[in-house]
């Protein structure tokens, strides 16, 4: 078989498998204790939310990535999810706790089980309910990661076709997988001792499982060699009784797992807690499906959660585990009558004691040392790797170190924490500091990092409520929604199917624009049109000393504007016409409005945020010059490209050194301390300005005025930019600049200064996706 791979297949296709990952986790107190609080709401129901569920516990959060094809994708997805939750429990003072073992938990009776919506959520609880009696709820706090593997078809069939069997391609299909599950059912030990995480207990835990420990103090009880308590005899989540599945054929499994049912050891196939799952197209009828559909997948659940790293298990795992699944593939096998128990005790004596030495396991019924058995699969593994040039070196290199050095361990390394702190104390401190780098980086969508801010922010809410979100075209940002069957496509944030083709016709002409506004009764300023550089020549003179503003007809993002706010001479006007026809071949010049700029963000029929733009400025320190202060204020973390963050850095351009010069000053020039100097007169993010919420203090009467001007237009979405001299009267007066089709809504998501915006919701209750 490993012929056809190196004769028929690349590496990258040799790798390229469906992986997807399914993280369980509790929501704790900030002193560790289970939080007793529902399942947040803005989850919504957990029988439809894709994304993020829970598991046996109200308590208990379950994150499911979808089936991606490569580790990196599903590695980034799993994170963006990881964030989501730490984000939104953190709003009701909850950390995501990062052990398998429970944190510090109460009496069987105090555990919340999780509850479900409708008809359809009386199976779910009624089904936690028999485990709650059978198993205690204890047991069912146990967490960890579900790591799903597919070999791609594309694999499974070149060498279907080249082996030319006869069998059909679903038996085909199933027989590989069975001979993978097999072996790692063989070989699942070494997993546990790579990849095991959960040394010890806290002492709120089954009493007859701490005394399998030693009591070290601190409210903690430790395992002395033990890699993984959570697949442990004593500690672990199994069933009451040891079952060996018949894993000959799909045939002989159902069988057993029949057999199973009819005697009461279990009281559906999805309670036996196998370390490795068959899994059918159709989860609720399992056996039928594996029988008319064949195996989908498989499903490995031995994996603890990697306190080391926030999404739970490393991306160098996740990259081991690629490799392995091709390893068990190609291994033989050896049958005997007792394999399976053989496997099962060295599964518990890694467990319970993998960091031991000189441990011994069986090998085909004869003792082996632990360490020189896991030399020689990871050489095995190596040599795969090498034949078939799959570039995998650095992470088979990682685990033969894990060997050859047990200080390096997941296990060895938290034993050492827990020691020192306790079981509660060193895993706060670690969900804190996760907590920490969640919320730093919070305006940031791990996986999107590449599309524009405004969809991420979209995407994020999408998913934290459940919506299935489909990526489109990543260049173009666009996503494709989708909710009980309805499809909602979306680009850039807010270009949705609920605008008429021809409102962003109108918006972007700017002279269109004004007539409609001043048909409305809406007060905009006064102006004409140059078409051409030579018109302007002839008629800027009569602009001469006026307040005026320069900018181009159809531009956005203040490409392209002069503000003379002190007027002008006639070169800097003819300056501010050269730079605004670089943008286009028409261009306004109109009345200078007083007062400050504001930008209203309408969604469906009312305001959602109000913010002042403040132009691009610098504060004086009374020691660093305009460019050196420029370069620290761009050191801030929501400033840079202004498509991917928050807030654009600003740049010395031609107008703002234009801007500087009015004021008599150069770049060089050190303003006083707490002097605030502005390098431009447009108050656009896109070019440096900061954003400043008001939409708490703003008085409703520019409100409705903001709603009369988007009317007029037939608009759902739309950033109306308004002059005021004071926000408060509303008898002041003011003045319509622009409106704007597709308004960047990071600005009052993220904004410089004041609140936080939640535009998101915004967006997908004006389409319709929530209420």
């Amino acid at each position: 078989m490993i012929e056809i791979l190196k004769n028929k297949m690349t590496p990258e296709s040799i790798l390229t498998s469906g992986f997807g990952v399914e993280r369980e986790g509790l929501r704790v107190t900030k002193q560790g204790k289970l939080a007793m609080t529902p399942h947040p709401p803005i989850f919504g129901d957990k029988l439809k939310n894709p994304y993020i569920t829970t598991d046996f516990s109200e308590s208990q959060i379950e994150l499911v990535t979808p089936v991606f094809f490569s580790v990196d994708e599903t590695y980034d997805f799993l994170e963006a999810l990881t964030d989501i939750v730490i984000g939104e429990i953190g709003t009701n003072n909850e950390l995501f706790w990062p052990y398998s073992m429970p944190c510090h938990i109460p009496d069987d009776k105090q555990i919340p089980i999780a509850t479900y919506q409708g008809e359809e959520g009386k199976e779910p609880r009624q089904y936690r309910e028999r485990l709650m009696a059978k198993y205690g709820g204890k047991r069912q706090l146990i967490s960890g990661i579900h790591y799903n593997f597919s070999f791609s078809d594309d694999f499974l069939i070149t060498i279907w076709q080249e082996l030319g069997s006869r069998e059909s391609f679903k038996a085909f299909k199933d027989r590989i997988y069975l001979k993978v599950l097999r072996n790692y059912l063989r070989y699942r030990w070494l997993l546990i001792y790579l990849m095991g995480c959960t040394p010890g207990l806290h002492n709120s835990y089954i009493e007859e499982c701490l005394q399998c420990m030693g009591d070290c103090g601190n409210e903690t009880f430790l395992s002395p060699g033990g890699t993984s308590a959570r697949n442990g005899n004593c500690s672990g989540y199994k069933n009451e009784i040891d079952l060996y599945p018949d894993y000959r054929s799909i045939e002989s499994y159902i069988k057993s797992i029949n057999a199973f049912v009819e005697r009461g050891d279990i009281s559906e196939a999805k309670e036996l807690y196998a370390q490795i799952r068959l899994k059918p197209r159709d989860y609720r009828n399992t056996l039928d499906s594996l029988a008319k559909d064949g195996v989908q997948y498989l499903e490995i659940r031995t994996i603890d959660l990697n306190v080391f790293d926030k999404c739970g298990i490393a991306k160098i795992d996740l990259e081991f585990l690629n490799v392995f699944m091709l390893f068990l593939l190609l291994e033989g096998e050896e049958f005997f009558d007792t394999w399976q128990q053989e496997a099962l005790v060295n599964e518990v004596t890694v467990a319970e004691r993998g960091l031991e030495p000189d441990l011994e396991l069986l090998d085909h019924r004869h003792w082996t040392l632990k360490t020189a058995w896991a030399e020689d699969i990871l050489e095995k593994v190596a040599e795969i790797n090498k034949y078939l040039n799959l570039e995998q070196d650095q992470c088979i290199k990682e685990m033969q170190s894990r060997v050859r050095q047990p200080e390096t361990t997941y296990a060895y390394r938290l034993k050492l924490l827990m020691q020192e702190s306790g079981c509660l104390d060193a895993n706060l401190k670690i969900a804190k500091d996760y907590k920490r780098q969640s919320d730093a980086d919070h305006y940031r969508l791990k996986g999107f990092e590449n599309w524009e801010m405004s969809t991420q922010v979209l995407i994020k809410e999408a998913l934290t409520r459940g919506i299935k979100v489909i990526p489109m075209d990543a260049a173009d940002n666009i996503v494709r929604l989708e909710k009980n069957g309805r499809r909602e496509y979306v680009k850039q944030a807010t270009k949705t199917s609920v605008d008429n083709y021809i409102t962003p016709l109108l918006m972007e002409n700017k002279v269109v624009t004004k007539k409609i506004l001043q048909e409305n009764g809406l007060p905009v300023p006064n102006g004409e049109e140059f078409f051409s550089f030579v018109e302007a020549k002839k008629k800027l003179i009569k602009y001469v000393g006026r307040n005026v503003v320069i900018k181009p007809k159809s531009t956005n993002f203040g490409l392209g504007i002069s503000i003379f706010d002190q007027g002008g001479t006639l070169d800097e006007l003819l300056k501010g016409a050269r730079i605004a026809f670089e943008q286009d071949n028409t261009i306004l010049i109109e009345d200078y409005l007083p007062g400050l700029e504001y930008r209203f963000l309408t969604m469906g029929d009312e305001v959602v945020a109000v913010l002042h733009r403040r132009p691009a400025n610098v504060v004086g320190d009374g020691l660093s010059s305009i460019r050196q202060l420029i370069d620290k204020k761009n050191q801030h973390p929501y400033r840079g490209d202004g498509q991917t963050s928050p807030l654009k850095k600003i740049v010395l351009d031609d107008q703002s050194l234009m801007y500087l010069n009015k004021q008599g000053l150069t770049s060089q020039s050190i303003p006083k301390s707490n002097e605030m100097i502005f390098l431009r007169g447009n108050s656009n993010i896109s070019t440096g300005g900061d954003s400043i919420d008001f939409t708490q203090k703003m008085h409703p009467y520019f409100s409705e005025i903001a709603l009369k001007a988007v009317r007029a237009f037939g608009a759902k979405f739309c950033g109306i930019d308004i002059i005021l001299e004071d926000y408060c009267n509303p008898d002041s007066s003011f003045g319509i600049i622009e409106l704007n089709f597709n308004p960047m809504i990071v600005m009052h998501a993220y904004p410089f200064e004041g609140q936080e915006r939640r535009l998101g919701y915004n967006i997908l209750k004006t389409i319709g996706l929530v209420e």
